[in-house]
């Protein structure tokens, strides 16, 4: 998403540099992608050096001063989950941004996620609907390929902020594989007005938070 694949990572007095997206700093990844030797390496690891890893990746990273610190994880309640959360309590974590596709399988797995946020102490910002619809190039008529307001529906039911519809967007896809800036490249796409206004109401949110 960011072409920086093949970039590595040093060391300083701080610990692990993270990798820079961009000159001026404003930035920073860090992935287990990064650390292995070869890109298609599977990572086949226990628990434990897993949940080390994850606690390396929070205190042993020279992160700087940061806006946000947004940590992106696949689907799921596992031990890798608490770690993470574990790892992140002592810093005051704003909380968690649940995404969710239409279809009940994937909304049953939000569900779970939320009932894990629960038992964790773990604030959910809100959840967004992604894969909602497909609008045409062609003619702009959106098609609700698979089902619609799985998302919403399961947000009313938590009582959570339900942020908002991500639509297919091809030209969202294009971007992300191509590791191109999709917000100034395509500001008439369908999911730019989405996107925009689900972050704005993720500041808006945690703005509330901290005042």
């Amino acid at each position: 998403m960011f072409r920086v694949q093949d970039s590595d990572v040093h060391q300083c007095d701080g610990g692990w540099v993270p990798v820079f997206v961009d000159q001026d700093k404003s930035i920073s990844l860090m992935s287990i992608g990064f650390l292995l030797e070869k890109p298609d390496d599977a990572v086949v690891w226990r628990g434990p050096k897993k949940n080390a890893l994850i606690k390396q990746f929070v205190a042993d990273v020279a992160w700087g001063d940061l806006d946000f610190l947004i940590v992106d994880t696949p689907p799921g309640t596992s031990d890798e989950h608490i770690s993470t959360v574990e790892a992140l309590r002592p810093y005051k974590p704003l909380g968690a941004i649940l995404v969710t596709t239409p279809q009940a399988v994937s909304v049953g797995d939000v569900r779970r996620e939320l009932t894990f946020c629960k038992k964790t102490g773990l604030q959910v910002l809100g959840i967004v609907e992604n894969m909602s619809g497909f609008v045409c190039p062609h003619c702009s008529e959106c098609t609700n390929i698979f089902s619609k307001g799985g998302g919403e529906e399961l947000a009313k039911h938590a009582g959570v902020p339900f942020l908002g519809c991500v639509p297919l967007d091809p030209q969202l896809s294009r971007s992300l594989e191509e590791g191109r800036d999709f917000i100034r490249e395509f500001p008439k796409s369908a999911a730019f007005p989405a996107l925009t206004h689900i972050a704005q109401q993720i500041l808006d949110g945690t703005r509330q938070q901290s005042s």
